[in-house]
């Protein structure tokens, strides 16, 4: 009976709100009434709590009281994209009739609804940052994964294992992903819970549906053309990201004309633990500089986005990679060309999202100039290239298209300095439309003929004073001042009486009013007509707009490493076939650029190879710059990879496949696990994936464990890398200097150490890296040099004295692990030169081991067989 009672006092419009509402219960609903859009119930509270607008209260008193909080119609721009960046789904729900045409409630839908990943609002957007929606599919064998960025019309998918899907999350950082409801623990044990997650129903997660709305969308008649037919996953993620658009009113998409595949196997892997270590675009720590801050001279959106995405995906292939060389070498080279294109590309709006707003509809005429001066710049751009002698350069200018037509369409249809919006009038060019000139020349001659109205009734009645002038209420009326007022003809019509005047009006005034009036409506009809007609024809170029965007993109990330190199001093790095990495004098890109002026970075040399110097072995106290010279050696592969320039004197490597780094004791305490547990995870997951290609950098693997199990555990995992036949080429900083003696046991370990100059009571850290193992540690040192009470100090330094002393060093530096291992060593020669038959056997036996093709199981096996031989004797 309540509810009954409740239902007969819902009004009309909130009857009509809470209908719409019930279709998107997880959306924060802009209900447009009037002027205003307003935000009911707890969408109220949220709205009002985001944007700081005044929470009031519809109906209070009533049993029907609920919050309210709106905002006029025309901030939509404004409001809409905090909500947004706020993590809310916004459904946009407008009057969809005129409340003149209707004596009922006005019509209202949903006419957008705008999430976090399905975004188009400038201001929502960064101009050099993708917004990816992403879409997960958990499949028996594979992960799929799919990104779509509706703004720019890139769609991309891959599938993998779980790794390999945390990565391009890592990579891509979408701001939204869609996941099946069943999945939704899975998901979060897998990938955390940083993301922003919207969850589908399962059913949308099926292959069929998938391909047929796939091919239903690029008008195709399979998906072979695209290289993802075999991707089962991928294509399950890639329709149910066409289908969440569908869902939330984006129909007009036809500027997503292809869906690329990544492929794994042609990019450098790199693990998430990696990417966050080299901070190579984003990092923990709010004011850090990340690699992408100091190598970005992109000057277009479309570059930033792309360059974003070359640094993710650092490329394998050496002709590539040679490729985008020799074009910056060329622009080095030829710095006139260089600051000629570069000037062209500053003249360039963002191309992609231009023809996104195309296709959606929500190109305003001022954007529509910005394109055609867009691709105007590209004229001079294409003549240069097809100028160039390099020749990938020509390639390029012969691929940019000269969009003639649409240049000149634009041209002669919209006026140059056009508004914002059509309602704003003057947006068609004369002599486009015979009408709309007819109509223009009535709307706009007006002032002449007012004049000549004016001029005339003044020689006729004698009032030297009379004016015509226009309001809102009752039109154009003619003012006379009350002197005059006994000159009126008798046939005007007095509308309004002030102090000092009288206002009047004509039939002739009137009958101009309604011609006038009238133009101005037809002329807005027609406008909008011709300018709709206009973008439908435009949308007709799109493929081939996108196609410059892309290749002007690729021109501004090569102009920029050529840009870079020159304000930097970077080198053309040699690559080839071979396995091996000389870096002569390498500095580490960011580090350099945050030093005081007058400061010179301290550069390095590294040389890594299979035979010689596989592992080299870096000893030397914190704060020494073991890490930086780790991180700097990443670097500069990477930034070779990509096909930037690299700062050093000179580089020459083998292509890297996979580079891994591991940074010492980074906790993960928040997911419940120890410091020493995440090491050791994050270590297994690099012994597990190494190839011969392989770059590895660990720092301070086993620091967070005690001295002793952290001495086995690190030289366990350097034997093991130095063992494994892949041979990756591996840098491991550590301050035990203990691990200094598997040189002598393990030929392709060389010991450096990063040196350091003691005067007195201080430090000197020279950070330059020398041959030769590390003497002995600095702690107490740099404990004195963080400012440590003196007291502390002093005990500290007893206590070492004191341990030296008993143990001959060995203790505090490891030498019961150095004797025990150089024991073991002893015994086992004097075991095997026993002039023993069964002992000569187990030899053989061992001897004759291929230990690479063992499983666990049979070593175990193996083991237990030798220990039977022995106890039988």
């Amino acid at each position: 009976m309540g509810a009954k009672e409740k239902s007969t006092k819902e009004t009309p419009l909130m009857k009509q709100y809470n209908e719409i509402k019930r279709k998107y219960p997880d959306a924060c609903l802009l209900f447009r009434v009037g002027d205003f859009y307003e935000t009911f119930g707890d969408d109220a509270v949220r709205t009002a709590k985001i944007l700081g607008i005044t929470l009031t209260k519809r109906g209070a008193g009533s049993e029907t009281e609920t919050a309210l909080a709106g905002f006029p119609h025309h901030s939509i721009n404004t409001y809409l994209p905090k909500l947004v960046k706020a993590g809310l789904r916004v459904a946009i729900c407008d009057q969809l009739e005129d409340p003149k045409m209707t004596k009922t409630i006005v019509k209202r839908g949903v006419t957008e609804l705008v999430t976090p990943g399905v975004a188009l609002n400038d201001e929502v957007l960064h101009a050099k940052t993708n917004n990816f929606l992403a879409a997960l599919y958990f499949g028996k064998k594979n992960i799929g994964i799919s990104f779509l960025d509706v703004s720019t019309g890139e769609f991309l998918t891959s599938q993998g294992n779980e790794e390999y899907i945390d990565k391009l999350l890592q990579n891509f950082q979408p701001k939204e992903i869609l996941i099946q409801k069943a999945n939704k623990l899975q998901f979060k044990d897998v990938f955390g819970d940083d993301f922003n997650v919207f969850y589908l129903e399962d059913w949308v997660f099926k292959e069929d549906y998938a391909r047929e709305i796939l091919i239903k969308h690029f008008q195709t008649n399979s998906l072979k053309g695209f290289g993802v037919e075999e991707l089962s996953e991928g294509i399950i993620a890639s329709g149910s990201i066409l289908y969440y658009l569908s869902e939330t009113q984006h129909n007009k998409i036809q500027h997503i004309t292809n869906i690329q595949r990544l492929a794994e196997d042609a990019y450098v892997w790199m693990d998430r633990f990696t990417i966050r270590n080299l901070e190579l675009y984003h990092s923990t720590n709010p004011n850090a500089v990340t690699l992408l801050d100091v190598i970005d001279k992109t000057l277009s959106p479309m570059g930033g986005r792309l360059l974003k995405r070359w640094l993710a995906l650092p490329l394998k292939e050496l002709d590539k990679i040679k490729s985008r060389h020799d074009v910056v070498s060329y622009f080095k080279t030829h710095g006139e060309v260089l600051h000629k294109i570069q000037f062209q590309i500053q003249q360039i709006s963002d191309l992609e999202r231009l023809v996104s707003k195309i296709a959606t509809g929500k190109v305003t005429p001022r954007e529509v100039v910005y394109l055609k001066e867009s691709l105007d710049a590209i004229i001079p751009i294409k003549t240069l290239a097809l100028e160039s002698s390099q020749e990938a350069v020509k390639i390029l200018g012969e691929s940019l298209h000269s969009c003639d037509l649409l240049r000149e369409k634009i041209q002669n249809t919209i006026i140059q300095d056009a508004p914002v919006a059509v309602s704003k009038g003057n947006v068609i060019a004369s002599g486009i439309h015979q009408e709309l000139d007819e109509l223009r020349a009535i709307a706009f001659s007006g002032k002449e003929f007012l004049e000549g109205i004016e001029k005339r009734e003044s020689e006729k009645t004698g009032i030297s004073s009379l004016k015509i002038s226009f309001n809102n209420v009752f039109g154009y009326y003619i003012e006379v001042r009350n002197t005059h007022k006994d000159k009126v003809p008798s046939d005007w019509i007095r509308k309004q009486t002030l102090v000092s005047a009288e206002r009047y009006i004509t039939e002739e005034l009137k009958a101009y009013e309604t011609k006038i009036l009238g133009a101005e409506e037809r002329i807005y009809q027609i406008e909008s007509q011709l300018f709709e007609q206009l973008i439908q024809w435009i949308g007709t170029y799109i493929k081939q707009v996108q196609w410059n965007a892309n290749l002007i993109a690729q021109l501004d990330c090569l102009t920029s490493f050529a840009q870079l190199a020159i304000e930097h001093h970077y080198v053309q790095p040699i690559l080839d076939d071979s396995f091996e990495l000389e870096i002569t004098n390498g500095r580490h890109p960011v580090i350099e650029k945050q030093l005081p002026v007058g400061t010179s970075y301290i550069a390095n040399d590294v040389f890594l190879d299979r035979d010689s110097q596989q592992i080299i072995m870096i000893t030397g106290p914190n704060m020494s710059g073991k890490s930086a010279i780790l991180r700097q050696t990443a670097l500069i592969v990477l930034l070779a990879q990509i096909g930037c320039f690299v700062p050093a004197d000179q580089v020459r490597m083998g292509v890297v496949d996979k580079i891994f780094t591991r940074v010492g004791a980074s906790d993960n305490i928040s997911m419940g696990e120890s410091t020493f547990m995440v090491e050791m995870n994050e270590t297994a997951s690099i012994l597990n994936n190494i190839s011969d290609r392989s770059l590895v950098l660990l720092d301070e693997i086993g620091r967070g464990t005690s001295t002793y199990d952290g001495i086995s555990i690190a030289w366990a995992i350097a034997e093991f890398l130095h063992e494994n036949p892949c041979r990756p080429k591996t840098l491991f900083a550590t301050h035990y200097h203990e691990l200094n003696d598997m040189s002598e046991r393990l030929p392709r370990i060389q010991n450096y150490n990063v040196t350091v100059k003691e005067l007195k009571d201080t430090v000197l850290f020279l950070r330059k890296l020398v041959k030769g193992g590390s003497a002995h540690s600095f702690g107490i040192h740099v404990a004195k040099m963080a400012g440590m009470p003196q007291i502390v100090i002093q005990k500290a330094q007893k206590i070492l004295k004191k341990l030296e002393k008993e143990h001959s060093g060995e203790a505090l530096h490891g030498g019961v692990v150095k004797n025990s291992l150089a024991q073991d060593q002893e015994l086992q020669l004097s075991f095997f030169n026993l002039d023993d038959p069964l002992l000569e056997e187990i030899k053989q036996e061992i001897v004759t081991l291929d230990i690479n093709t063992l499983t666990p199981v049979e070593a175990l096996m193996k083991l237990n067989e030798i220990k039977r031989m022995l106890t039988k004797k």
